[in-house]
């Protein structure tokens, strides 16, 4: 259990049990459990979207579709506490400065924001907005619950399949200890969780992987590796594509 509170307590701003001394085994040994992550976090979205969308409205408490909307938006990036965001706008404004790999590394370790995260990042929270509103009251309580399992699975992937790119670095720590072993515990318990939510959950947990690893391939490719930025690069971006793969196979099955 120390593992999997250290790996909640890390992605998350959820703070169960007090720990201030985490070694780089005890890292290594969370990432088997990011997928559980993943669970806590969808049972609060999904719990959200259920509490806006059918027991306020039994009550006669209508929120408006936009105010809706933005606010489970900003949920996920509340509840970690924009980690996953600050990686994803570092990543962007890497790989796509046009620079030397190791300019881009530097790049990504500054702490100053540049216009391709800006730009990025806008486009994210555009995408985001408009698959939500897309998205039919029936089906976004479920969608929201399997997304962050989904794309934590992704991160648990890149962490396992990917080498690192740094000689040092926080997300080493988490590729140095983590295995196969891992991996295959993290694909178990991501099924469980999904799998019983239909085939739509299932196809948007299919496509969200291969996307995933596509883009770890290619980061791969300019970095030689992956960092931690790049690990929550891929979490947000696993998450906008498990919504976009979901919202498909909804529209193409029915």
């Amino acid at each position: 259990m120390k593992a999997f509170f250290i790996g909640l307590q890390f992605l998350t701003r959820i703070s169960i049990v007090k720990q201030t001394s985490w070694t780089a085994t005890d890292f290594g040994r969370s990432v088997r459990f990011f997928p559980l992550v993943g669970v806590v976090l969808g049972t609060i979205y999904a719990g959200a979207a259920y509490l806006l969308l059918v027991m306020l409205p039994q009550q006669g408490i209508l929120f408006p579709e936009h105010i809706r909307n933005v606010l489970l938006l900003l949920l996920p990036i509340i509840m970690t506490g924009g980690l996953h965001c600050d990686g994803f706008m570092d990543t962007m404004d890497g790989i796509f400065s046009g620079r030397t790999r190791e300019k881009m590394l530097v790049i990504m370790k500054d702490s100053c924001v540049g216009s391709n995260a800006v730009v990025a990042f806008a486009a994210y929270i555009l995408l985001a907005y408009a698959l939500l509103a897309d998205f039919d009251a029936s089906y976004l309580p479920t969608a929201l619950f399997v997304m962050p399992i989904i794309a934590r699975l992704c991160m648990t992937m890149a962490i396992v399949c990917f080498p690192y790119a740094r000689p040092e670095g926080m997300g080493k720590a988490f590729a140095e200890h983590a295995n196969r072993s891992a991996l295959m515990f993290a694909v178990f318990s991501t099924l469980l969780f999904v799998a019983p939510w239909g085939i739509f959950a299932i196809i948007s947990m299919l496509a969200t992987i291969v996307a995933a690893f596509c883009f770890a391939k290619y980061v791969t490719k300019i970095l030689g590796g992956l960092t931690g930025d790049v690990y929550g690069a891929i979490t947000h971006l696993g998450e906008l594509f498990a919504l976009f793969a979901f919202l498909c196979a909804i529209h193409i099955m029915i």
